[in-house]
């Protein structure tokens, strides 16, 4: 098969490479993406490599391109991302980089450096500036009238105890200091003076209306312009310590008005100055970065992809003669030649004359788990890998989930309306995949919805096929091909009877069914509907369970032959076959033989439909080996002639399979066991140099695989090595294995009873929001009744998106999800390997884009 249902084949390789040429060589395979290599120095300290320097530098340039990046983002300069991904550059292009980085980071900063100091003194001058227009103001207000009383309130109430207030202040000389302050601090500030200088000195503030800029962070900030009056050196020296501790800024202000005005005039000018420079440096600035922004995600892309490869060769080991490197590598075999090609390309890039030798290794570990998939199947194999990576050339249950899983979804979720809204949603996705995809967008939950753009378009399509099936659209009914049903009673009995009733063997029976799906006069039937759904729904939701299960058991069947493990076929495939099939298969068969036997227009009374035995109680009887209730009248029991002698035969030969399952593998094994220790060991050797020995245990074993490598043993449906394991555990871990399945078996099949019960709610929310909320808006008559139906119509609509189709279609995908992982792969799957995580530049590429944005 190919890798689409298994896992690729994989083979070790050793990869010899001259050290001239290997940078070039790891290039091409980076951009190949299909060799995963292996770690030959796990016991060096990442510092103590060969090619730490190179990756040392490489984290340099990173972080000098990271500091352009945040400067370009700062400015909202957009960066120019074609799209394209440029090949590595040469080693020796590293010195070209550095130096074209180191360049610009240095220019960069020193234009911060420069910009930062203008703006300092441009903040200064502003503040000086507003400073010495409010301070003009105060001071014209201390030359009226009111100086005395001012100045007398200033001193305080000593001072006018110490007698002689009027003579001595005319005598008084104020000091003062100005400043600005930030405006949230001023009532601290305010408090402190009064509280520090005992209220003996005179505050006067005004607010600066204008935002300033703060010149170390960019951010606006609001000052308060304050004047502080005080008297002696000492109030002086403790309001300059106040200020200094508010980290309030203080400026010289003289006090001569001729003066104020001449400095204001020069302030005025230096501002006009300073404002020319500045406008010329962000100009530069401005260049330097736009310039920069053009190259920037190729200059990335290109530093990620050398230290990506150096990294890689860290991995390599060298031999004695230091000019070698060798490799150990993990390569899928149909791309072997592939690899090649690009080896030989990466030695002609670098101008090597000897030509990189890549020989395959015989190994028995195990080899990673490479599923190959596009943009397509990603998603459904992603659901799988979400469960566990496949065992190695393990049945890949991914393409089967692409028609199951979006079926038995649909099966909850089926309503024509509301999966035309999935679908349509999931095409939009998928038609406008490009240009969603290069937006590369930060959230989530988009995110995770777009890479799953076709399983959301898939199961909206099936629902919609199901919900034509149910004959169900927002919880009313198509009567597309016209109903088999016809009401013969007149108006008045219609409409004054609640429950009238058709006859299926009159004139109120066309004889012929509907096409397809339900015939809509169900939905005109409130009382028995949700009986009548039940039933069916019920049914078909074990028959769906039964064969999904049973077709999970044969694929194990697929596991056990490819990796020729007869034992696991004798003893565990067929007695779980024979168990699921003589009670569980046969009570679907019950329901097919009972709606096709049993009619309710059947003359005979034996077929009738009240005559129909019920399933359940059917099948409890049969496993309880109970005679049934004899019925009265002429109604039977039994569905055919021997049913009893039948179902008992059924459960006797199931219930053999139990000790089958739970014995036959370890006694084999004993056996095995026994027979290889009497059996004589030769002293000689057969022409390959192989002791010859023999037994059951060797057909036991593993098998060497195609392309003379040995097959690793493996868990699951590779079979188990049982060589170094103690009987008792085997004995124990097979009876856990049956137990698991006895048991899953019955807690399995009524699992799947959830495709009936979600099936159910979905359709009575539906029909409860139509009732309680669309029909309200429905009814109304006139030009209000057409606002009320629009108002009515989008909180409709709102919550029938939000509850009905996105919480009821997260609930059906986590059901149907787990009806995967345990009831479908838990027959065959055991998700034991681990992925191949090959050398990719894309991959490196796309975490280190996500993490950066992060």
């Amino acid at each position: 098969m190919g890798s689409l249902f298994r896992s690729e084949e994989m083979s070790l390789c050793q990869l010899f490479l001259q050290s001239e040429a290997a940078y070039a060589c790891v290039s091409e395979l980076g951009e190949l993406g299909l060799v995963q290599f292996r770690d030959l120095n796990p016991d060096v300290n990442a510092f103590q490599r060969k090619f730490v320097n190179e990756v040392r530098r490489c984290d340099e340039m990173e972080r000098k391109l990271r500091y352009l990046e945040k400067e370009i983002k700062k400015d909202g300069i957009p960066m120019l991302d074609t799209g394209e991904s440029p090949e590595a550059p040469q080693p020796r292009e590293m010195i070209d980089l550095e130096a074209t980085f180191e360049k610009l980071e240095n220019e960069l900063r020193e234009v911060n450096q420069n910009a930062e100091a203008l703006k300092r003194n441009y903040l200064e001058l502003t503040e000086l500036k507003h400073i010495l227009r409010k301070t003009q103001v105060f001071f014209d207000e201390m030359a009226d009238s009111h100086r005395e009383e001012e100045q007398v309130n200033l001193l305080g109430e000593e001072g006018i105890r110490a007698g002689g207030a009027g003579a001595q202040g005319q005598n008084l000389k104020l000091g003062f200091v100005a400043g600005v302050i930030l405006r949230e601090r001023l009532p601290a500030f305010e408090r402190m003076l009064w509280r520090a200088c005992r209220g003996n000195v005179f505050l006067r503030q005004a607010m600066i209306e204008d935002p300033l800029e703060d010149p170390a962070n960019g951010d606006k900030v609001y000052k308060s312009v304050f004047i502080i009056f005080f008297q002696g050196d000492q109030l002086k020296t403790r309001v300059k310590k106040i200020c200094e501790g508010f980290r309030a800024t203080l400026y010289p202000c003289p006090e001569a008005p001729t003066d104020r005005r001449e400095m204001a005039m020069g302030v005025m000018t230096r501002i006009e100055d300073l404002h020319t420079v500045l406008g010329q440096t962000q100009d530069h600035r401005h260049r330097v970065l736009v310039a920069a922004a053009k190259n920037l995600k190729n200059w990335f892309v290109k530093v990620r992809k050398i230290k990506a490869i150096y990294h890689t060769l860290n991995l390599f080991n060298l031999d004695v003669t230091q000019k070698c490197l060798i490799a150990e590598c993990w390569v899928p075999l149909l791309d072997f030649e592939t690899i090649q090609i690009a080896l030989r390309r990466g030695t002609e890039r670098s101008g090597s004359s000897v030509p990189p030798i890549l020989n395959r290794m015989e190994t028995f570990e195990d080899p990673p788990t490479y599923n190959r998939t596009n943009k397509f199947t990603h998603a459904f194999q992603a659901l799988i890998n979400a469960y566990g990576v496949a065992s190695y050339r393990e049945m890949n249950p991914a393409p089967y989930t692409i028609i199951t899983f979006p079926f038995l979804f649909a099966v909850m979720f089926g309503d024509l309306g509301h999966g035309a809204i999935m679908a349509l949603f999931g095409l939009w996705m998928v038609l406008k995949e490009k240009p969603l995809a290069a937006k590369k967008s930060d959230n989530e939950i988009w995110n995770i919805f777009f890479g799953g753009r076709y399983i959301i378009f898939l199961m909206g399509a099936f629902s919609m096929y199901t919900g034509f099936v149910y004959n169900d659209i927002f919880s009313k009914s198509l009567n597309v091909f016209g109903s088999s049903w016809s009401i013969n009673y007149n108006t008045s009995t219609v409409m004054s009877n609640k429950a009238l009733q058709l006859d299926p063997r009159g004139a109120d029976y066309a004889q012929t069914p509907y096409p397809i799906g339900l015939d809509p006069v169900w939905q005109v039937a409130p009382l028995n509907k949700i009986i009548f759904q039940n039933a069916y729904k019920m049914k078909i939701s074990i028959i769906f369970g039964v064969i999904h299960m049973l077709f999970g058991v044969f694929v194990g069947l697929f596991n056990h032959r490819y990796f020729k493990n007869k034992m696991a076929i004798y003893c565990e495939f067929i007695p779980q076959v024979i168990f699921l099939v003589f009670l569980f298969f046969y009570m679907t068969l019950l329901m097919f033989t009972k709606w096709v036997k049993y009619s309710a227009n059947y003359e005979d009374v034996r077929f009738s439909a009240g005559c129909a035995p019920s399933i359940l109680i059917t099948f409890i009887n049969m496993v309880l080996f109970k005679a049934p209730d004899e019925s009265e009248g002429d109604c039977s029991p039994f569905m055919f002639a021997g049913q009893q002698g039948l179902q008992k035969f059924l459960v006797v030969i199931a219930l053999l399979c139990v000790p089958w399952m739970l014995l036959a593998k370890p006694i084999l094994i004993m056996r095995g066991r026994k027979e290889a220790a009497h059996q004589p060991i030769a002293p000689y050797s057969n022409e390959n140099g192989d002791t010859e020995a023999g037994g059951l245990n060797q057909a036991n074993n593993s098998t060497v695989a195609q392309g003379g490598q040995p097959q690793p043993q493996q868990g699951g449906g590779a079979g188990h090595g049982h060589d170094n394991e103690e009987m008792s555990e085997i004995f124990i871990h097979q009876g856990i294995h049956t137990i698991e399945y006895v048991l899953g078996s019955v807690s399995h099949t009524a699992s799947y009873l959830r495709l009936w019960a979600l099936s159910l709610a979905h359709a009575q929310l539906a029909e409860v929001l139509w009732n309680m909320v669309l029909q309200n808006g429905l009814k109304q008559d006139g030009w209000i009744g057409g606002v009320a139906l629009w108002a009515v119509f989008a909180f409709w609509g709102v919550l029938t998106v939000g509850i009905l189709v996105l919480m009821e279609g997260l609930s059906a995908f986590l059901h149907t999800l787990r009806l995967h992982w345990v009831e479908f792969q838990s027959k065959f799957y055991a998700g034991l390997g681990y992925a191949f995580q090959p050398f990719s530049f894309e991959v490196i590429l796309e975490s280190s884009s996500s993490s950066t944005e992060d």
